[in-house]
């Protein structure tokens, strides 16, 4: 995948996650379907262990991936007083194959499988290079918070 920085979204436009719970960089490509961001590992990262961004990190980066594509419609006019909470309601299905090192760029892949209203199931992966981490099946719902 060519990343064009004019392609770029800023991800804090789609979450409410701040540091140190923000486990996604950039947005590199968003539709209402489909969305796929980026994630730099670095070692004062919260869940790096040894080493090696750990299994809780990459589903917190997959969840926040997931996110930006129910959030997105939350997040149209960033001047308006209106938040939102996700949750994660349920993993219907994870696998984990590897783990990241520190200073690995990781880009992690969504596309949404089902929606009614606020609660979607969303199938996502996450890759270094070719070599897949982490694949899974979650269930979220986004909830509007009125400022």
């Amino acid at each position: 995948m060519e990343i064009k920085e004019e392609n770029i979204i800023n991800i804090h436009n789609f979450l409410p996650h701040r540091e140190p719970m923000l486990m996604a960089d950039y947005i590199l490509e968003l539709t209402p379907e489909n969305v796929i961001t980026s994630f730099e590992i670095k070692k004062d990262n919260i869940f790096v262990h040894n080493n090696e961004f750990v299994e809780a990190g990459l589903i917190e980066n997959l969840a926040q991936t997931c996110s930006s594509i129910l959030g997105q419609s939350f997040f149209e006019n960033p001047d308006a007083d209106t938040k939102v909470i996700g949750f994660i309601t349920n993993i219907k299905k994870i696998e984990v194959f590897a783990l990241p090192k520190v200073g690995d760029k990781i880009i992690s892949k969504a596309s949404l499988v089902s929606q009614f209203e606020n609660i979607c199931q969303i199938s996502c992966e996450t890759f270094v290079g070719d070599q897949l981490l982490i694949k899974g099946e979650i269930n979220l719902f986004i909830q509007e918070v009125k400022s």
